[in-house]
């Protein structure tokens, strides 16, 4: 497929690839700076307060589909994603027994308008893997040299939580937490029975003002729908839009970028060229620097395809390790009905988007048979039900106890249907452990020889296997689930997963964490950037996503990914003032 170039191009002192949370802040700290910056976002313009965007606030039957997801929306009608793990045209592949999952996300602001919005940042311990337990490998920086980061995301976006003083989850600088639900009540004291600590959970949601910009958390439990008032961090409320209004952002939408340019002499980026998505032309925007941001997998891709006589190996690959270390948080989770909970009285017990708890890691690896630990989120309560959802009453086999004590038929038709989903709103939990994998070289995405998009882009193929150490961890993740489900006296919902499905771990790539592609390093045999997100082969590219990561750590990375772009952006700023760059 062959295509027109139309325009001559621009050169911008920046060209960023990707509005997510990488790109959103390098977009925003750049351009406060005076920087003149091109951003280029595969997807579509999204203000989650634009009346044409607003879901927030609306009845399901408001919905064509009754909320029901579609494969361009898989959470759901009104949920604030677009893009998912299959889209038309942009196919992946995967090599014989690979099960990787690929999310893409089709917008401006990117994953951070979907996400649970769990703000944790990593502990001195995760950035020092290799020294605790021999797997993986050090990072080139520590926590020290990321803390002050951590404290500028605090202030600029705002978290809320409880400083509980423990060694390997760092406090941040909190906004005050909501107290807990009754059902989060309930999971606390049960879990403290299994041994399991429970604490505020660690979200960026405003419960108070921050700036005169953006409104506070009024409680309708619907961040995933985009919040109107800005009361909850998405890049392209918080970042982008803040960045736009400066003046010195060209913001791109639907630009699919095809490969970063280089001269041919220097090897230096000059830009990239893109496809537009709708007019399926070809367009080139130089810049004397590149930023990627488009994603751990995407960036990959991008440098892989980024081929010259300079880099034959793919842009920033002379270590042949980009596509390389990929991991994805593991998941495994867990359902209940809780009969304590049931025939409970109406109120409004909505909350924030999100549990108002969570466990984070408690045991000591040592003591245990895999390396790596994991967090625990919850849910329950009593949220604006969804068509398709049965309060609970799938779980206990059509039967409760009734008042007598005996069990009782439920459901049925008409009167006695509604009677026993009302008996059933509100009465389950769930559990999800959200945990660290090893990263390692057999895992990786690749260019594959023979299958291009429908931009004529050649695609990703991907391999990638589980490792007993993440199995043995589902394994241990279902074993307290089941604890703390019958410390409520609960009934757990089906059968315990067993070896047969590697204990409900769900597929790579599903819990959409995935990092480590293009992993910074001290020396550039191994790894493909340098402390600052820099690429070690040219040095007017960065990457300043998930990609840069060397492990995972038990946390959501998106504190992370904003910190560490944050401070590659000062370097950014540093260097060429220094004329380094």
């Amino acid at each position: 497929m062959s295509f027109q170039i139309k325009e001559p191009p621009t050169e911008f002192d920046v060209v960023i690839v990707g509005s997510g949370a990488g790109g959103g802040m390098a977009a925003y700290q750049l351009a406060k700076a005076g920087a003149k910056v091109a951003l280029l976002e595969a997807g579509g313009y999204y203000d989650p307060a634009d009346p044409k965007y607003i879901t927030q606030l609306k009845w399901p039957y408001e919905s064509p589909r009754r909320g029901a997801s579609t494969p361009f929306r898989n959470f759901g009608d009104f949920d604030a994603a677009w893009g998912g793990w299959e889209i038309a045209g942009e196919p992946y592949t995967r090599k014989r027994g690979t099960e990787f999952d690929w999310f893409r996300s089709r917008m401006m602001g990117g994953r951070t308008n979907h996400w649970g919005r769990i703000s944790l940042r990593f502990g001195p311990d995760d950035f020092r893997r290799k020294s605790i337990d021999g797997l993986g490998e050090d990072w080139p920086i520590d926590y020290k040299t990321v803390a002050p980061y951590y404290d500028q995301v605090d202030k600029l976006i705002g978290v809320f939580g409880e400083a509980n003083g423990l060694p390997n989850d760092p406090d941040s600088i909190f906004l005050p937490a909501p107290k807990p639900r009754l059902h989060e009540l309930m999971l606390k004291e049960s879990a403290k029975k299994s041994g399991v600590p429970i604490y505020p959970n660690r979200l960026s949601i405003l419960t108070k003002p921050v700036n005169n910009e953006r409104g506070s958390c009024f409680y309708c439990s619907q961040c995933n729908r985009g919040c109107q008032a800005y009361a909850d961090f998405s890049a392209s409320s918080v970042l982008v839009i803040p960045a736009v209004k400066t003046g010195n952002v060209t913001l791109t939408t639907n630009a699919m970028v095809r490969e970063v340019l280089t001269d041919p002499n220097t090897g230096m980026a000059t830009g990239v060229s893109y496809v537009d998505r709708e007019k399926l032309t070809e367009h080139v925007v130089k810049g004397k620097v590149v930023v990627l941001a488009a994603s751990a997998c995407e960036s990959a891709r991008l440098l892989l395809n980024s081929k010259s006589t300079r880099h034959p190996n793919g842009l920033a690959n002379s270590s042949d390790v980009v596509g390389k270390y990929l991991h994805d948080s593991t998941g495994a989770s867990r359902g209940a009905f809780i009969p304590k909970l049931m025939d409970r009285k109406r109120y409004n017990e909505d909350g924030v988007g999100g549990a108002h708890i969570y466990s984070p890691w408690w045991l000591d690896n040592k003591k245990l048979d895999f390396p790596r630990g994991y967090h625990i989120e919850y849910g329950g309560g009593m949220g604006m039900p969804g068509y398709g959802f049965g309060w609970g009453m799938e779980n206990t086999n059509g039967k409760y106890p009734g008042p007598d004590g005996k069990m009782k038929e439920a459901g049925g038709y008409g009167a006695s249907l509604k009677d026993d989903y009302r008996r059933f709103y509100g009465a389950y939990i769930g559990m999800s452990g959200r945990g660290e994998a090893v990263a390692s070289a057999d895992n990786y995405c690749e260019i594959d020889p023979t299958t291009v998009d429908k931009f004529g882009i050649p695609v990703l193929r991907f391999s990638y296997k589980w490792s007993d150490y993440e199995i043995k961890q589902a394994k241990h993740m279902q074993d307290t689930f089941e604890q703390i489900i019958d410390a409520m006296g609960g009934v757990a919902s089906g059968n315990k997963p067993g070896a047969d499905s590697n204990y409900g771990l769900a597929a790579p790539g599903r819990i959409i964490h995935e990092v480590g592609t293009t992993r910074m390093g001290s020396d550039p045999k191994t790894s493909a950037l340098n402390a600052f997100n820099q690429a070690h082969d040219a040095k007017n590219v960065f990457v300043v996503d998930g990609g840069a990561f060397v492990s995972q750590a038990d946390k959501n990375p998106t504190w992370t990914i904003l910190a560490l772009s944050w401070r590659a952006s000062d370097y950014i700023i540093d260097q060429v003032k220094k004329k380094n760059i």
